[in-house]
């Protein structure tokens, strides 16, 4: 599959970083989900509320879930976004397209 290139004939890394970036934010949230679910079981002996909005669930326990879920997926997100821009950066010498600062240039 060739790359598309842009006018100054460099590949099209918005599109290269934007693949990349989901990529590693969706694997983070997965790991994150699956690790929240063990986490909860240990700590509450149940299991993790499927939809906290059911009326069913405990309000206090859906609230737990959602800032705990919330946090913690969050935050392997970003973590994982963090490693990929300083893996893109290592590999091409540059910050990802999205994280560059306005007075930086290729």
């Amino acid at each position: 599959m060739a790359k598309k290139k842009k006018s100054g004939g460099a590949p099209d890394s918005s599109k290269i970083w934007s693949v990349f970036s989901l990529a590693a934010a969706l694997g983070a949230a997965q790991v994150a989900k699956r690790g929240l679910d063990v986490s909860w079981k240990a700590a509450t002996r149940k299991q993790p509320p499927e939809n906290p909005a059911d009326p069913d669930v405990e309000l206090r326990e859906a609230v737990a879930w959602a800032v705990f879920s919330g946090a913690v997926v969050g935050l392997a997100r970003m973590l994982a976004q963090r490693r990929a821009a300083s893996y893109y950066h290592r590999s091409t010498g540059h910050l990802p397209p999205d994280l560059r600062k306005d007075d930086q240039r290729l």
